[in-house]
């Protein structure tokens, strides 16, 4: 993967069994949040393993110039609306299948209001308008609190403990979901994910920037969960299969505990440079046991090494880069 076109095709290439489950649904797809980070390598996945047997429609504000006309191009149903709008999200058309991409994180502080609308308050709204879909919605590993580092990570059945106003936001979302899987008998799955990487941004990313720009790495943070893009956009479609009432929750991540360490000093191996660290590993982080989804889907086609890697040539080589830091250091939840 060496240059974006190579990269977004590995993102969108389909396993059999992604072709296999999305032919077991009936009707169209329906993606929304269809511009932001996720969303436009979802697109391109569902319209390859759809092969034109439905619409993926694609819901997006489409601030990114060029998007709406290049996923239209490919074969998308494009629709440009604001979810947030009340007319806008009740003059979208109807479809039995419902990917929830729409969330917001970084910028929360200062701004909590408008994360806890985004997070807690909107998917109510899309949630009620869709009461007859199955809706796979997007959340994230940080309703869950730091663990130990020996712990292998948070089940989907450990207690949640979010940290800060976005996790708890986050957390908000899941109850309100539930409320309207309950109230309405709407089946739904809910994707806990930390932390999705490609090229362009990530953990991965974060750390390469860092060893390369000689700037201290923060080892108090010490262990995290990574897993390749394009393995979370295909599980978060097959899990339009697994929706129930209540919602069927689902973690999403890599089997690896990744050193935060060794991975900075592959990436600085790789790049001709010996990263700089600060702080000590601390013996808790926020970490998450994926083998529920392990033993469903299988494994994440890309493993860390190879991740590593990629990644590496990728930031070497100037790649562009989407500028958006995971923040996977805080540990206080301010993002």
């Amino acid at each position: 993967m060496r240059t974006t076109a190579e990269l977004e095709e590995r993102l969108a290439r389909p396993s059999p069994g992604l072709v296999d489950d999305l032919g077991k649904l009936d009707g169209d797809v329906m993606i929304l949040g269809a511009g932001g980070k996720l969303g436009p390598s979802l697109v391109r996945l569902a319209l390859n393993a759809t092969r034109g047997e439905r619409r993926v429609i694609a819901v997006s504000r489409f601030s990114e110039p060029g998007l709406a006309a290049a996923l239209q191009d490919e074969g998308a149903t494009v629709v440009a609306a604001d979810v947030a709008d009340e007319q806008a999200l009740r003059e979208l058309p109807d479809a039995p299948n419902v990917v929830f991409l729409v969330g917001a994180k970084f910028g929360t502080q200062g701004r909590e209001h408008a994360t806890w609308f985004t997070n807690a308050y909107l998917p109510g709204r899309v949630a009620d308008r869709f009461a007859g879909s199955r809706i796979a919605a997007l959340s994230t590993g940080n309703v869950y609190p730091l663990v130990p580092v020996t712990s292998g990570g948070s089940t989907e059945d450990s207690p949640t403990g979010p940290v800060g106003d976005y996790a708890m936001s986050c957390l908000g979302r899941e109850r309100v979901l539930t409320h309207f899987a309950e109230k309405n008998r709407t089946p739904m799955s809910l994707i806990r994910l930390n932390y999705a990487v490609e090229l362009r941004y990530g953990v991965l990313v974060d750390l390469a920037q860092k060893v390369l720009a000689g700037e201290p790495v923060d080892l108090t943070t010490g262990q995290v969960n990574v897993v390749w893009q394009g393995y979370a956009n295909e599980v978060a479609l097959r899990s339009l299969l697994l929706a129930d009432v209540p919602p069927y929750v689902l973690n999403v991540t890599g089997p690896e505990l990744i050193s935060v360490r060794q991975a900075a000093q592959a990436l600085g191996a790789a790049l001709g440079k010996e990263p700089v660290f600060t702080g000590e590993e601390a013996p808790t982080a926020l970490l998450s046991n994926a083998s529920r989804c392990h033993r469903l889907f299988g494994y994440p086609e890309l493993t860390p090494a190879e991740l590593i890697e990629h990644t590496a040539r990728w930031v070497a080589d100037g790649g562009p880069l989407l500028g958006k830091p995971t923040k996977f250091e805080r540990r206080d939840g301010r993002f």
